[in-house]
């Protein structure tokens, strides 16, 4: 019996021991459920008026790059210059050799010298011709009377006829040629002037102040018709050809109509460059449209180098300048209000460059107040009446 009770009373005693150590428990203090605060850096910003930015990429070149060619078939006798140098205007570049030259020219005004001889000669002639004429007609006249009379031979008319008709072809072809001499005047004046423009050409001095871009023949080269011998582009006439959006195309075009001056600026070998939007091309295609912007002359670009420039475009009014990180998925800031985020939709403008290295977007955005407060601080979860705490 005492050996049935024993294994009972143990776990009555262990059940005992349970709720007495229940009921003896310390309570627990209750949990107060806190809301996480975000450490936040802002900025307060007005709308003002903002120039905003428009980064380009381009090539140098030069629309007004001359070449100078050979105006005839000749020899090279001299170059004097050499692939980039510069020279001032009426400099002498190169001479082709005059022997090749002259000639034509001494044979241009030869055949002119001859053909006002032979007016000379022509009218003289025709006054001969008109007498021989004259009595080539007497002499069919009395050849017809004597025949008339059954004096003479039908065959002596038919003679005399035939001298009249030579005496007066003659007369008349004398009479076309003498006609035909202002034609023939005018052809070879033109005749010699081009023998004197090539020989003038043959010597190729500098148009204007300008860089030699490649030197194409050597002295003694025997050279044909055209063949380049140089090309050459002025100082101040360099151009960066590089693609505008189509988005921007005619925001530049009416800056310009209106006579904006729109600036642009960028390096090339640690050198910095300058240069101004001259015109837009006409012709556009997917990837935007052609701007030319003249290089400032103090420039010194080669023709062909790449550039980044980074050009003004009109002035943008009431926008905001926020450093990119402020951007929360690119079309919303956030703004401060009773230390809580409201998100605030934007309309981005451009960029603007401070001129310390780091750039800014600039955006309109309607529901900011001016002097707001506006988070720069990127939260990847930020959200609206999120808490956050300025950091000053």
């Amino acid at each position: 019996m005492p050996r049935r009770i024993l294994p009972i009373l143990i776990l009555a005693l262990g059940v005992g021991i349970f709720v007495a150590l229940k009921a003896t428990r310390p309570t627990p203090h209750p949990v107060q459920p806190s809301e996480r605060i975000w450490r936040v850096e802002v900025t307060q910003v007005t709308p003002a008026d903002h120039r905003p930015i428009l980064a380009l990429f381009g090539r140098v070149e030069a629309p007004d790059r001359l070449q100078a060619a050979a105006p005839v078939a000749g020899r090279l006798l001299e170059v004097h210059v050499r692939d980039g140098d510069r020279v001032a205007i009426g400099a002498l570049l190169a001479r082709l050799d005059p022997n090749d030259l002259q000639p034509r020219l001494t044979r241009a005004r030869a055949d002119l010298e001859k053909e006002r001889l032979k007016l000379s000669h022509d009218r003289q002639a025709l006054e001969q011709e008109r007498e021989i004429l004259r009595l080539a007609r007497q002499a069919l006249e009395r050849a017809e009377t004597v025949q008339s009379k059954q004096l003479g031979s039908v065959s002596s008319v038919d003679e005399a006829r035939e001298q009249y008709a030579r005496a007066q072809l003659a007369v008349t072809l004398r009479e076309q040629s003498i006609a035909e001499h202002p034609a023939r005047l005018a052809a070879l004046e033109a005749a010699l002037a081009e023998a004197e423009r090539d020989l003038a050409r043959g010597t190729i001095h500098a148009p204007f102040d300008a860089r030699i871009g490649v030197v194409a023949a050597a002295p003694g080269d025997q050279l044909q018709p055209n063949q380049t011998i140089l090309t050459l582009y002025p100082l101040d006439g360099l151009y960066v050809r590089a693609k505008v959006p189509g988005v921007h195309s005619e925001e530049l075009r009416a800056a310009l109509d209106g006579g904006e001056r729109l600036t642009a600026t960028g390096s090339h070998a640690g050198r910095p460059v300058r240069a101004v939007l001259e015109r837009l091309a006409g012709e556009a295609d997917a990837r935007g449209v052609d701007a030319l912007l003249r290089l400032d002359p103090e420039s010194s670009l080669p023709l062909g180098a790449f550039v980044d420039l980074r050009l003004e475009r009109p002035v943008a009014p009431d926008t905001i300048a926020l450093p990119f990180a402020a951007l929360h998925g690119g079309d919303r800031v956030f703004a401060v209000r009773d230390g809580r985020l409201k998100g605030l939709r934007i309309e981005r403008v451009g960029e603007l460059d401070t001129g310390a290295g780091e750039g800014r977007v600039l955006l309109r955005v309607p529901e900011l107040q001016p002097g707001e407060p506006v988070m720069r601080t990127h939260l990847p979860n930020a959200i609206d009446s999120l808490k956050v705490e300025i950091v000053e």
